[in-house]
């Protein structure tokens, strides 16, 4: 019944799917040559609209690539949103190139409208979003009242195995019902877990899983059993349940979200990768470069004065170089322009470090220049950063890199401190931006730190830009 259930509802999303899309197009050549044209001679419906329609399959086919159509009871509706703009955008470009190709010999030679396409997909992603989370929330009643729920069995009584029944229950919205427990044992006395039964042991598994009418298998083995999961495995081939493994690992060592990956039928999972792979390593080069050019377009005749004011304010060059290490241990020279009376007294922080005393600057550090107080006051000083962001060196936002001699210190006192080596290092932060600078907690801007590495996104990078134009130069804690 379930798996019935379940082909029903995949049914009703394409064809729902369909619709929305099909709605789109319509309403984009409604707005574009009605609502919006200028020109007596409108184009036509025939001309317009129905070679649009005409590639439908385009657009599916996109969805259907993206995976829109898996299951996603145990994802977010972020995640599912991601995807339907993925799947918007390749079908609404692939679309447009084939009526462009193929325009002079099925639909008689007509141009397109780039703008009507540009609405349409404008449309498509705002429209799917809306069905689809309104289908969510429709499934959400549904579920509440004890419909369209797949009850799943955990083998696993132990710690792992309550654990994993007490986040089903908080995340009803998945539809997935624990709904009784299997015991890790081989033979069990134990009748209840949790207030579900216990239906025996693991030499019990194929009865149990005959008698009841169960859709999904959780196996939360304590690891002193790992070894089992293959054995359990097989066995459970023979029945025709979906098969999750939770693993018995510690939270703590798993800072940066874990994926699971496959090379030539081997499987492979990532407990620490950089979350800046694929297109999101481009995605975000991208916004740096343009970033720091703009940045450089505003901020270029400021520096020229600053360069001249630093100048006249004491020996030594206008703009200082410090080593510092970025993503994957890489060291490159960090620029900043000096706020220090000379070079040696900004040579000697760095001793200071090297020997574990003080490193942070002090409030009317009597070393620092009167227009060095102002730009460490603004932040004006790192504004020579921008080339080191040109260079790739660093980035516009990301954790703020520190010097070798201190990381080698930190890595053995804080446990999990490299895994901030997994971006580059950037400008500002969301450590910074939540006040975190200067002589501050180092645990809590770890922690802010690792956050960002986690929860990494390109949009979470323009937010924090966005905050630090109002929370990012002036601050009390910046010395």
């Amino acid at each position: 019944m379930l798996r019935e259930q379940k082909r029903f509802f995949r049914s009703v999303l394409i064809l729902c799917d369909g619709l929305v899309v099909i709605a789109a197009s319509i309403l984009a050549y409604i707005i574009r040559f009605h609502w919006m044209s200028t020109i007596e001679a409108n184009p036509t419906y025939i001309t317009h609209a129905i070679p649009v329609l005409a590639t439908l399959p385009i657009m599916m086919g996109a969805m259907f690539w993206a995976g829109l159509y898996q299951p996603r009871r145990d994802q977010s509706f972020l995640r599912e949103a991601s995807t339907i703009i993925k799947a918007m955008v390749i079908g609404v470009l692939l679309t447009f190139v084939f009526v462009q190709l193929f325009s002079k010999a099925l639909f008689n030679g007509h141009d397109f409208s780039r703008g009507q396409f540009g609405i349409y997909l404008g449309l498509a992603i705002a429209m799917m979003l809306i069905w689809r989370f309104g289908f969510r929330v429709f499934l959400r009643i549904l579920r509440s009242r004890g419909w369209n729920l797949r009850h799943v069995a955990i083998v696993g009584t132990g710690r792992l195995g309550q654990v994993v029944c007490h986040t089903l229950r908080r995340n009803s919205w998945t539809g997935i019902n624990p709904s009784i427990f299997i015991s890790h044992h081989g033979e069990t006395s134990r009748k209840r877990c949790l207030n579900l039964p216990v239906h025996g042991g693991l030499n019990d598994l194929e009865r149990i899983l005959d008698e009841h009418d169960i859709s999904g298998v959780f196996l939360a083995l304590p690891n002193r059993m790992s070894s089992e999961t293959g054995n359990l495995v097989a066995r459970l081939e023979r029945y025709p349940v979906d098969v999750r493994i939770v693993p018995d690992m510690n939270p703590k060592f798993l800072p940066i979200n874990m994926a699971a990956h496959e090379l030539e039928g081997m499987p492979i999972l990532s407990l620490r990768e950089s979350p800046l792979s694929g297109w999101g390593r481009v995605t975000k080069r991208m916004l740096d470069i343009a970033g720091s050019l703009a940045a450089l377009a505003i901020f270029g005749l400021p520096m020229l004065i600053i360069a001249w004011l630093v100048r006249r304010s004491g020996p030594g060059p206008v703009i200082f170089r410090q080593e510092r290490m970025s993503m994957n241990g890489q060291c490159f020279k960090i620029y900043k322009f000096r706020t220090m009376t000379h070079v040696t007294a900004e040579q000697q922080v760095l001793r200071d470090a090297g020997k574990g005393t003080e490193a942070w600057t002090r409030e009317n550090d009597p070393r620092i220049t009167r227009i060095g107080a102002l730009l460490r006051k603004t932040s004006l000083d790192e504004l020579p950063q921008l080339f080191n962001v040109l260079m790739g060196e660093m980035s516009l936002v990301g954790p703020r890199p520190e010097r070798p001699e201190l990381i080698r210190q930190f890595r053995e006192d804080w446990r999990g401190y490299m895994l901030r080596q997994n971006v580059k290092a950037g400008i500002t932060g969301w450590a910074q931006v939540n006040g975190l600078r200067g002589n501050t907690s180092l645990r809590k801007r770890l922690q802010y730190d690792l956050f960002y590495v986690r929860n990494w996104s390109l949009m979470f990078d323009i937010r924090i830009l966005w905050m630090t134009m109002f929370k990012g130069f002036v601050h009390p804690n910046a010395q």
